[in-house]
């Protein structure tokens, strides 16, 4: 068993409050959600109203898959026109990792 984790990092175009960050925001992790059926949500900057720290968790039998799935969803979050994509790091636990 495999867990992939990505982080996305987002600069937010035209925002000047955190209830307009919420209408940006809202909308992208909904469609991450159920396009790829992970788990996600925004999870950091959360104070900031022009930036927001995006997660999604995948689990899966082989890490080429996580890679796969995880790779598709920051393609999607990246080719919104509202958002600039300013980092995302990845991670893969498998079960190595345990212990």
């Amino acid at each position: 068993m495999f867990a992939g984790v990505l982080e996305i990092e987002l600069l937010l175009g035209d925002v000047h409050s955190l209830k307009e960050k919420r209408a940006v925001v809202r909308p992208i992790v909904a469609e991450v959600k159920r396009k790829f059926e992970v788990s996600v949500a925004e999870a950091g900057r959360l104070e900031l109203h022009r930036r927001t720290l995006i997660g999604v968790a995948v689990v899966a039998a082989e890490a080429a898959h996580c890679v796969e799935v995880l790779d598709a969803c920051e393609r999607l979050v990246a080719a919104r026109p509202e958002v600039e994509l300013l980092s995302a790091r990845r991670r893969i636990i498998g079960e190595e990792d345990e212990r």
